[in-house]
């Protein structure tokens, strides 16, 4: 039976939302902390190892926002599990990747990268002239049990929605504000060399921000450990997508009115400067991009959610396709698309159907929306002049 995706809504101070989250979500929290142990254990790592590996990053949250430490305080009170555990769910991929590399960095059989497809397609190519922002998660098919979607009431900003593994602040999502974003996995040859911020964090800080130049921002400038593949739109009609070294960012705008971004760089700048290492475990990512843009461009002036999911369910060169049942890794773990995630921010929808190769059902979640509308004739079409670059 595919899992269902709870309902998790949360309100109050941080320390507040926190023991709330933590309450609701208390199975599907130490669920995962059990299965990033497990898989840590797995790279000879002990609880003594892992802890001193989770505190390195304790100073780099605090000087990002103190607030997160303390919402992650509350969700390890409600759940009943230590702070340590509730800091690994949040860098979750930077402390597997860290344990994973031993001194003469070669990598571990468990070394494999959550993929993800992500689609955005402005006003101008849809039916109904609203922005549509998706995304298919591919990651380990046991996180279908320890998936939640968060609701966040706040005082001192607009309200998130978010699809996140339990006891994680964010991964994909919006806000009231109507800014939106996905992520999908990057690698290169400048991961690792220093401690940046974890990733979840980022996400987490562009759903807070009332302003898209203060979302973009955030994923642009902010340290990170490693590369990592950040979408960013706004229901009015505009999406950037961040390919992000740890030290550098490049930009991909829409093309034709799509943004469609797999687990490769794509940015000639980009991959005239680094090098992408990531292809070797996600070989698949090179066509995926190109079914899903395919399959989307004849319906361009008339796309609908259901012209995204269509090409999202892609099934071509299963089980290495965009939608892909539970098959092995080249590591030989268990991996599956997850979820799939989409979203109308302008609406305050967003569906997600867990399990997508063998489930499309899907359950759809609503928050209310304060999205500021331009005054300017047009400009929702600021970038549909945009080209790849």
């Amino acid at each position: 039976m595919t899992p269902s995706c709870p309902l998790v809504e949360i309100s109050g101070t941080p320390r507040e939302r926190g023991r709330q989250y933590g309450e609701q979500a208390a199975e599907r929290v130490r669920l995962g902390i059990e299965h990033y142990s497990a898989q840590l254990a797995g790279s000879n790592l002990t609880s003594d190892g892992i802890r001193t590996l989770v505190q390195k990053f304790e100073p780099t949250i605090d000087q990002f926002d103190p607030t997160y430490l303390e919402e992650m305080r509350g969700i390890a009170e409600g759940a009943g599990v230590a702070f340590e555990s509730v800091v690994l769910l949040n860098a979750r991929t930077e402390i597997l990747k860290l344990a994973q590399r031993p001194a003469d960095k070669m990598k571990s059989p468990d070394d494999d990268p959550d993929g993800c497809t992500g689609v955005v397609a402005l006003p101008e190519v849809t039916r109904d002239g609203r922005l549509i922002h998706a995304q298919n998660w591919d990651w380990k098919v046991e996180c279908a049990e320890t998936a939640v979607v968060l609701k966040v009431r706040r005082e001192d900003g607009p309200d998130i929605l978010t699809f996140t593994e339990a006891g994680a602040l964010g991964r994909s999502g919006f806000n009231a504000a109507g800014i939106a974003i996905t992520a999908n996995y990057l690698e290169t040859d400048r991961d690792y060399r220093r401690l940046g911020v974890p990733l979840a964090l980022i996400r987490r800080k562009v759903l807070e921000q009332k302003h898209l130049a203060a979302a973009m921002r955030a994923v642009y400038t902010t340290a990170k450990s490693a590369a990592n593949n950040m979408i960013v739109s706004q229901a009015n009609g505009v999406a950037i997508d961040f390919e992000c070294a740890p030290d550098e960012t490049f930009q991909v705008h829409p093309e034709r009115g799509l943004i469609v971004h797999a687990n490769h760089f794509q940015s000639p700048v980009a991959l005239s400067k680094l090098k992408d290492t990531g292809i070797a475990n996600t070989p698949d990512s090179l066509y995926r991009d190109i079914r899903v843009r395919a399959l989307i461009e004849p319906h361009l002036g008339a796309v609908t959610r259901d012209t995204v999911k269509d090409a999202l369910f892609d099934d071509f060169e299963t089980p290495w396709a965009v939608c892909r049942p539970p098959r092995k890794t080249l590591g030989n773990n268990l991996s599956a698309t997850v979820a799939m995630i989409v979203m109308e921010p302008m609406l305050g929808t967003l569906e997600v159907a867990m399990l997508p190769a063998l489930n499309r059902n899907f359950t759809t979640y609503k928050l209310d929306m304060e999205v500021q509308r331009p005054t300017t004739q047009g400009a929702a079409k600021v970038t549909s002049i945009a080209k790849a670059g």
